[in-house]
C-alpha cells in the first residue's frame, strides 16, 4: 500500500519507507508506527530502536542527522509523511495558545521514539483506516481539504498524548535556577517571540535580553540549529501564509495587519523569504 498527494504520503511498504527517506525527509513531518519486528536507526549519533507498539516522529523544525537504518526480517509498519506547510500551520497556531510548544518540539527532538498507550494505539488505528479510505478514492479539492484537516487533527492528537508525558513547564524564575544561562536566554527569546510576533529585528530582541545580537544568534544556533533571524523569519512567514491563505484581505490590508511599514516592503520581504510575491504565494496555496 502506498498513497501520495501534495501534502501527504502514506505507506506500509519498505520501498515506500526508502522513497520517503530519499525524497521527503527534509521537508516533512514523519510519523512511523511499528506493528511488528524492529527498526534500528542512528539518529543524532545515537542508536535508537523502534519496536512493536512504538511511535517514531521526525519533525522538520529541527535538523536531525539520520545515519544507518536497518530493520528485522519481520518488520511491519505504517508511515505517514505530512508536508511541512501543514506542520507550519499547526506550529503557528500552537505557539500562540500553548506555552509549552517549545518543550514539545524539544521533547520530540530528544525523544523521537516513544511507546503508545493502548488508548493511543486504538486512535492511531482509526486514523490509519480513515486515511487509507480517503486516499484510495479520486482526489478533488474537497478531498484534499479533508486530508489536510485529518493530518492536522492527528498531529494535535499526538501533542495531546505528549501532554500526558511532559511535566508542567517551569516559569521563567524556576527555569533560571534549573538550566544554564544560555538555555535560559534562549527560552526567554522564544517567549518574547511568542509575545511580540510582529517584531522582526534581532537587535530588538537582543536589547530586551540585555545581550548583543551576535550572542543571541550564537546561542540560538547552538540550542536549535537556527539563528535568531531564522526563527523570526519562520514565525513571520508562517503568519503571512496563514493570512494570505485563510482570509480574503487585500495584500495592503495584510501588510498593515502585520505592521509592515508599507505594502512595498511587505512584498519585498515575502519575495525574499518565500521566492514568491504575495499574490503568487496566495495563488500557489489555493491551487
Amino acid at each position: 500500500m502506498k498513497y501520495s498527494t501534495d501534502t501527504l504520503f502514506f505507506t506500509d511498504e519498505l520501498s515506500g519507507l526508502q522513497e520517503c527517506r530519499a525524497t521527503r525527509s527534509d521537508n516533512s513531518m514523519t510519523v512511523l508506527v511499528c506493528k511488528h519486528g524492529t527498526l534500528t536507526v542512528d539518529l543524532n549519533h545515537r542508536k535508537m530502536e523502534v519496536k512493536k507498539g512504538d511511535l517514531y516522529v521526525r519533525i522538520p523544525s529541527f535538523r536531525m542527522d539520520i545515519g544507518k537504518v536497518s530493520y528485522s526480517h519481520d518488520f511491519e509498519f505504517t508511515l505517514l509523511a505530512i508536508h511541512e506547510s501543514v506542520f507550519e500551520e499547526l506550529m503557528f497556531e500552537h505557539m500562540r495558545i500553548e506555552p509549552r510548544w517549545w518543550q514539545k518540539l524539544q521533547f520530540l527532538r530528544e525523544n523521537p521514539v516513544f511507546p503508545l498507550s493502548d488508548w493511543s494505539s486504538k486512535v492511531v488505528g482509526l486514523y490509519e483506516g480513515m486515511l487509507e479510505m480517503q486516499l484510495s478514492v479520486p482526489q478533488t479539492d474537497m478531498r484534499r481539504q479533508v486530508l489536510r484537516s485529518m493530518a492536522r487533527t492527528g498531529t494535535l492528537d499526538m501533542f495531546y498524548y505528549m501532554d500526558r508525558m511532559l511535566v508542567d513547564a517551569p516559569d521563567m524564575e524556576e527555569l533560571r535556577n534549573t538550566v544554564n544561562q544560555s538555555d535560559y536566554t534562549f527560552h526567554r527569546f522564544i517567549h518574547l517571540l511568542q509575545l511580540n510576533p510582529h517584531q522582526r529585528e534581532v537587535q530588538w530582541f537582543a536589547a530586551q535580553l540585555y545581550i548583543t545580537p551576535k550572542y543571541l544568534s550564537e546561542i540560538s544556533k547552538q540550542r536549535s540549529g537556527k539563528s535568531a533571524s531564522e526563527w523570526i523569519a519562520d514565525v513571520t512567514v508562517s503568519e503571512l501564509k496563514q493570512r494570505l491563505r485563510g482570509t480574503t484581505h487585500s495584500i495592503h490590508e495584510v501588510a498593515a495587519e502585520m505592521e509592515f511599514p508599507n505594502t512595498s516592503f511587505f512584498c519585498q520581504y515575502t519575495k525574499k523569504h518565500t521566492g514568491m510575491t504575495p499574490h503568487q504565494l496566495r495563488k500557489s496555496m489555493r491551487d
